[in-house]
Formats: C-alpha cells, structure tokens, sequence
C-alpha cells in the first residue's frame, strides 16, 4: 500500500534536508494554508535545497530569483514584447510565473520590486500595462532573507 501523499511529500523531503524536522513541518504547512513561507537564515544552510527538493517532490516547475538593488519589478513578472510579424505586443511572462518560486535575498530588491513580488504572491495574479496575468494555480513562494545581523553585500564600503 503506497503511503497518502503528504506522507510521501514530507519523507520526501527528509530525504533530502537533514536534521530540519521543524522547517520542514512549517514548510509543509505553509503549502497546505495556501500560503508562502519566508526563511531567514545565514547563506549555505540549505534554503534553495529545500525549495527545490519543495518543487521535486510536487512535480512542479521550479525557478529562482535572485534579488538585487537593481533588479525591476519587470524582470519579475514579465514585459510586452513588439511582434514585428503581427504588428503587435505579445505579453512575455517573467520568472514569477512558476509553480515553486525561491525568492534569494528578496530584502536586497528595491520597494517597488518586492511590492510586485508581494502583489503576485497576494493576489497570485500580475499587473502588467493594464492587465492582468493569472499565476498558476500551485504558486508557491519560498523567500529567502539574510538575517537582519548580517550585512548585505551592497552595504560594505571599500
């Protein structure tokens, strides 16, 4: 008899990440309230491996981003793109639309970047030009945040 599906999702995941009972419990969680799960945490311990192994076991497509102070909220959800062909813009998707999304030091994004990021996985759905672009309907976001003690890259003086 093959194990329920959340029970071969969470062993899954055990298999992969180590030690973390509790993040993977809140992780799991996180998935079945419908919600998105923000991880702070010093770089190297496993975050992206999680969101990956998250996407793996769901049989979902997974992709990541990784944040910047130079990044645009466009380089998120998506820009029209002119066709010469038809003589028209065609909506091209930006990396938000994917299933399982590792958001990489979303804290280094300018407001306006995270506020796209923050309207997609709200209303799971993007703005651009005047329309609006459904997610799919998994879209779960796994943001990973530096924690506050540690300095960012950009903050550094040479």
């Amino acid at each position: 008899m093959t194990p329920p599906p959340l029970t071969r999702l969470q062993e899954n995941l055990r298999r992969v990440i180590l030690g973390k009972e509790e993040a993977l419990r809140l992780t799991v969680l996180a998935l079945l309230a419908d919600g998105h799960l923000l991880i702070e945490d010093v770089p190297g311990l496993g975050k992206t491996m999680l969101a990956r192994a998250l996407a793996v076991s769901l049989a979902a497509d997974f992709r990541r981003i990784q944040f910047t102070p130079d990044l645009l909220p466009a380089d998120l959800t998506g820009t029209p793109v002119f066709d010469p062909r038809a003589q028209t813009f065609e909506f091209r998707p930006g990396p938000v639309f994917t299933d399982v999304l590792l958001a990489d030091e979303i804290n280094r994004a300018t407001p306006r970047t995270q506020s796209a990021l923050l309207e997609a996985m709200e209303e799971r759905q993007v703005s651009v030009d005047g329309t609006t672009h459904r997610l799919p309907p998994l879209f779960f976001v796994v943001d990973d945040a530096r924690r506050f003690d540690q300095a960012l890259p950009e903050d550094t003086t040479s």
